[in-house]
């Protein structure tokens, strides 16, 4: 390598794969000292910059790892920004290729849209689908995860007297849904109450168990609550909703890119999710996954194209919309692997034990996310008795320059906590001391 090197000073590849080499070797300061030479040759590429913060994070050095994060992501500076549990921001990377799929498809026009956009978007799907463990035959591309579940709730053969199970902590869109099925069909929906802290996964199965009646057509359950944060059971709700000729469709917006599993392995009917969020695709992009079963048994909501029987495709005629969006797709996929699923998983879900673990036993400080590791990642959510959520999300950005989401319904009575990946610790004890603060006021 060395020799190769010395022949092409100039070559980055060469350099680079060099310091990946002494990464797998453990050596961690000549990978650093190798990606400082390759900055000097290549200054603007966030990369290079996000690898030495990954490394400076793993050696404790927080101050260099902020430094070379804030050069890989493009972050506003006067604010501390806890709530990516909305939309990611899209590191520079993929916005950058995203950028030139905009220029290659305003350069090819309409030829462009009439002869491979098609194949371009399957391509894309089927290299999401290898992501989140299924077929591309199970799977489409969405706009987002409103999109995808309300195309299963409005695509149910509904009649008179059907009925639906959901939880009182479910999205917003989704119940909206069910109840525009209700008044148009004469449906009935059933509400449930998932609690912060079960004691066990048999106690969040029986709750949506005992709701389903000979009548249940359609269980709606969150991979991830997103007001909370806390991951649920769900193929155990899975295999007792079966048990009982039930459809069980999955609201996962928040588990893509965040944590791992495969759909398949759920053995949900149904599940969707927005790329937006945690895999940092740009706005506009989801999924949708359908069992083999029930593709052809679903009403589009748009008119569909002539399908051969059993082709997902045909729940998939949108019209025409930002297909350079879908293309990015393959661009986050490389930035999330570069990142390595495992150790992105990990570096969220210590963030939030990190804040979480120092509030807990505060008098005045509510946690509405289980402790234990398994049962969230990097969500959570914490209240004050002594605030309302919105006058908490208020003082927080106002008094401390941290910007967060107030939440304010069901059983949840806090603030929505998600770091991403750059966030540092030195930002979560600024929250934490904020918090802590504000709790004796």
């Amino acid at each position: 390598m060395a020799v190769a090197r010395a022949e092409a000073p100039d070559d980055l590849n060469l350099l680079l794969t060099e310091a990946n080499v002494y990464y797998s070797m453990g050596n961690a300061e000549k990978f650093k000292e190798l990606l400082e030479v390759a900055i000097q040759k290549d200054p603007i590429n966030p990369e290079l910059q996000y690898n030495l913060g990954v490394i400076s994070t793993d050696t404790n050095d927080y101050e260099s790892a902020k430094k070379y994060y804030l050069r890989a992501i493009e972050l506003k500076p006067d604010y501390i920004n806890l709530e990516s549990g909305y939309y990611n921001i899209i590191p520079n990377p993929t916005l950058n290729h995203m950028i030139d799929h905009a220029r290659m498809v305003n350069y090819e026009g309409s030829y462009y849209m009439r002869t491979v956009q098609w194949d371009q978007k399957n391509a894309m799907a089927a290299k999401l689908a290898k992501v989140v463990g299924t077929s591309a035959k199970n799977l489409i591309i969405t706009r987002n995860t409103t999109e995808s579940l309300d195309m299963v709730i409005k695509g149910m053969n509904w009649e008179n007297g059907d009925e639906a199970v959901y939880a009182k902590q479910d999205y917003g869109a989704m119940k909206m849904m069910f109840e525009q099925v209700s008044r148009r069909y004469g449906t009935k929906n059933i509400i449930v109450s998932v609690p912060n802290h079960p004691t066990s996964d048999e106690e969040i199965v029986r709750i949506y168990q005992n709701a389903i009646t000979s009548k249940t057509k359609l269980l709606m359950v969150c991979h991830m609550v997103n007001i909370t944060g806390q991951i649920l059971p769900i193929k155990k709700i899975c295999q007792m909703a079966h048990k009982k000729g039930v459809q069980v469709m999955v609201d996962g917006a928040h588990c893509v890119g965040h944590f791992q599993f495969k759909i398949d392995d759920l053995e949900c009917d149904y599940y969707g999710s927005s790329l937006h969020k945690w895999l940092a695709v740009p706005l506009g992009t989801g999924m949708l996954y359908v069992r083999d079963k029930h593709i052809d048994n679903l009403w589009p909501v748009y008119a569909e194209h002539h399908r051969q029987p059993g082709d997902i495709a045909r729940l998939n005629h949108t019209g025409t919309h930002p297909v350079y969006h879908d293309l990015s797709i393959e661009n986050a996929i490389e930035y999330y692997t570069m990142l390595g699923a495992e150790r992105k998983e990990a570096r969220l879900r210590y963030l939030q034990e990190y804040w979480s673990s120092k509030v807990r036993t505060h008098p005045n400080i509510v946690v509405n996310t289980p402790k234990e590791s398994f049962r969230a990642c990097g969500i959570a959510n914490v209240g004050l008795k002594n605030l309302k959520p919105h006058e908490l999300a208020k003082q927080l950005m106002d008094r401390y320059q941290i910007f967060t989401v107030a939440i304010d319904y069901a059983n949840v009575k806090g603030c929505r906590i998600s770091p991403n990946v750059f966030t540092t610790t030195k930002e979560l004890d600024h929250f934490i001391d904020a918090v802590k603060e504000m709790a004796l006021t």
